[in-house]
């Protein structure tokens, strides 16, 4: 069975200013893993390095600036339960007030990987806030 998770977070920055951390590889590691191959645009190709071994990979399926970005999600290595293209990634971004509300759905997860994938979202989602 098929797993969601939700997320929302409040960011004192602006839509525009959240896109780039979303879409720019140096600013996408500035707030979750170690190494970014991006290229934001409809069936462009996303891979996030955070060690040796825990790559993640997917393409984007819709990239709209500084509104909404939804890829495809998965992990390379070999027997991966949820490997590249498995899930998938929405999020969007509504201007509030000074800031950005940023919600992020992860849809198409096993109970399981459902679990794993909620702890890093709420350890990598503040750090997305912070910088």
């Amino acid at each position: 069975m098929a797993t969601d998770i939700e997320r929302e977070i409040q960011i004192m920055a602006r839509p525009e200013t959240v896109f780039a951390y979303l879409t720019d590889p140096a600013k996408l590691v500035a707030w979750m893993g170690k190494q970014a191959t991006l290229d934001a645009r409809p069936g462009g190709a996303f891979r996030l390095r955070y060690d040796e071994g825990h790559v993640a990979s997917g393409e984007y399926v819709e990239v709209v600036p500084n509104e909404r970005v939804v890829l495809t999600w998965g992990w390379e290595a070999e027997g991966a339960a949820t490997p590249p293209g498995a899930s998938s990634v929405e999020i969007t971004l509504t201007p509030d007030g000074d800031g950005t509300r940023l919600r992020l759905v992860h849809r198409g997860l096993s109970d399981d990987e459902a679990r794993s994938h909620s702890e890093g979202w709420d350890l990598f989602l503040p750090k997305l806030v912070e910088v």
